[in-house]
């Protein structure tokens, strides 16, 4: 019982190393990698909340500038590293070429005009309907963990696309795993909003469907980056069904 209790909390940390820059040890993830992808909705439902918080905090001047509190305080958790992500694919997919030159787009470390653009677009949206939104912690809460199980549907759906990064040591998760990040990912958006939560759901099932076609097509399979990719673009969209809803 021991073993197995001390095994997911090494897990929970393991996706907080990755996920998150907390001060959580010097080690790297290591080979429980794939077996942490349960904890994946965990985190992104605990930095959710923290951003929910921030939000209520700085939500005295202006729901505004509550927004931008929210945004901020997620950007400096993640160290920007869905934001990257985003970035290079959007670099990457949408620059052309054929699969060698996808990739090599999607690694390099500068950012061009489809990247940039995919930041001001995707960020601006998310502030401006977190301005919008009432009940701004379970919203974050719930676009955390959908958009977390989102990088979890690609590793366990799609091959990697190169034989090094996350998405190759992250791929192939196990299925009890799997199901589990599944489970975790839909709770918030049921608990917070019953039966109406179904649509944040499907909107964030819709947003992986179209990535991850648009990634097999391109260069075959998942990468870091499209795994960052969708994680933000996911959490924008769930973010506008929650508003839809309301």
């Amino acid at each position: 019982m021991n073993a197995h209790r001390n095994s997911l909390l090494q897990e929970l940390r393991t996706a907080a190393m990755l996920l998150t820059r907390l001060p959580l040890g010097t080690s790297p993830p290591g080979a429980e990698l794939p077996a942490a992808v349960w904890a994946f909705p965990v985190v992104g439902a605990g930095l959710g909340a923290g951003a929910g918080l921030a939000f209520e905090a700085a939500s005295s001047p202006s729901p505004l500038v509550a927004a931008f509190a929210a945004t901020i305080f997620l950007v400096l958790l993640t160290g920007a590293l869905h934001e990257d992500g985003l970035a290079d694919m959007a670099d990457g997919l949408g620059a052309g070429g054929d699969r060698a030159r996808t990739l090599e787009i999607m690694r390099d470390s500068r950012i061009g005009t489809f990247g940039t653009l995919a930041l001001i677009l995707v960020v601006g949206l998310e502030v401006a309907l977190l301005a919008a939104i009432e009940g701004a912690i379970a919203a974050l809460v719930t676009a955390g963990a959908l958009s977390r199980g989102c990088m979890v549907r690609l590793l366990a759906a799609l091959p990697p696309a190169r034989p090094d990064g996350l998405g190759a040591r992250a791929s192939t998760p196990p299925r009890g795993a799997v199901r589990a990040a599944y489970a975790t990912a839909v709770l918030p958006a049921l608990l917070f909003y019953g039966l109406a939560g179904l649509w944040p759901i499907l909107t964030a099932v819709a947003v992986t469907l179209v990535v991850s076609r648009l990634a097999l097509r391109r260069i075959g399979g998942q990468t870091g980056d499209v795994l960052g990719g969708v994680q933000r673009l996911a959490h924008a969209a769930v973010l506008a069904a929650i508003l839809a809803i309301r």
